[in-house]
């Protein structure tokens, strides 16, 4: 069994959430500076290990006084929990390129398990460069992985109400991280 270890490049990965707003339309925001690997052995994905933290004071809706109020203890709590976290604990690999992958989620310091709808989008030989120099080439692999989850069970719980009892934020929060992996190294269990 040969363990490949894949490092999340950050420059090519994003998170993204989706929730309704004012029971019209939908706000999305995003999240760049996410960082994670993922260690795995090809002919046996179920076994795969995956972490990944995602800067969370960094949230971007293209509002700055939203990404501000999302930011405060009314949402996020950055100042006392400015990152989140996914450990997966469990992976079942659905057809060629359709996984589901299980663990724990972790926003405003609480964990609850959640399941990601992962698509293996595959890998190829690519440039590499460093200072100017390609150092390639450097194997990469993509994925999209997404999930719904309802924010209350993270703490996430501000809301107001609007005419004929509609709310402000919708319960439910859609997640979507896209991931650019590339190739580190072969790994040996121990």
């Amino acid at each position: 069994m040969t363990m490949t270890r894949w490092f999340f490049e950050p420059g090519h990965t994003a998170a993204e959430f989706c929730a309704r707003h004012m029971m019209v339309t939908y706000v999305r925001g995003q999240f760049k500076n996410v960082h994670g690997f993922i260690e795995v052995d090809p002919d046996e994905p179920e076994k795969a290990r995956i972490e990944a933290t995602i800067d969370a004071t960094q949230v971007y809706t293209g509002q700055p006084q939203r990404d501000a109020h999302l930011r405060s203890a009314d949402f996020f709590d950055v100042e006392n929990h400015p990152a989140w976290t996914f450990v997966g604990s469990r992976v079942d690999q659905l057809s060629a390129t359709e996984f589901a992958v299980t663990g724990d989620l972790t926003v405003r310091g609480t964990a609850r398990p959640v399941t990601f709808d992962v698509t293996y989008l595959g890998q190829w030989d690519t440039p590499w460069w460093e200072e100017g120099q390609n150092l390639g080439p450097r194997k990469r692999a993509g994925f999209s992985a997404r999930a719904r989850i309802n924010r209350h069970d993270f703490g996430v719980s501000w809301n107001d109400v609007v005419d004929q009892g509609g709310v402000v934020v919708s319960d439910l929060v859609d997640v979507t991280v896209d991931v650019e992996a590339v190739l580190e190294a072969s790994v040996q269990p121990a």
